[in-house]
């Protein structure tokens, strides 16, 4: 018997055809919907200033200092390491915090990879150590099986 529809039979089922409209409707509803919300946000952008010392040349005024709890709190450039130096920039004589990486902090965070790297080698010379030993069991063990079997 031959249908009408220049489709294959199994797509002109009203089932197929409520689960393709009921698809394509979930994934316009995404896209459309997702532009409708993109369109609502509209929120000010605030103009970024950037350091002075990415602009001109500076001189550092403090040393490499580490932050204490207020200072890493309130201030932006003490979340990136922890440290921070006192800067004057020369051409617009203003004075700024810049981050730094404290040659202390950089000594021990090297002796802490070390000490894990040591801690690794360690770990996986006993598991060849203890990995060796039980094949040399199974092949001892298969040996003497077929010893035994003569």
């Amino acid at each position: 018997m031959e249908s009408d529809c220049r489709i294959p039979v199994a797509c002109c089922r009203p089932r197929v055809l409520v689960l393709h409209a009921l698809f394509w409707g979930l994934v316009s509803l995404r896209v459309f919907g997702a532009a409708l919300l993109s369109e609502d946000k509209t929120t000010a952008v605030k103009p970024v200033v950037s350091p002075c010392w990415l602009q001109e040349d500076f001189i550092v005024t403090s040393a490499c200092l580490q932050c204490d709890a207020f200072q890493a709190k309130s201030w932006s450039s003490c979340e990136q390491t922890g440290y921070v130096e006192r800067i004057n920039c020369t051409r617009s004589n203003k004075d700024e915090h810049k981050s730094c990486r404290s040659a202390v902090m950089e000594e021990h965070l090297f002796w802490k990879f070390e000490a894990a790297m040591l801690a690794l080698t360690v770990l996986f010379a006993i598991v060849v150590v203890v990995r060796q030993r039980w094949l040399d069991r199974l092949a001892s063990e298969k040996v003497r099986r077929q010893i035994e079997s003569i």
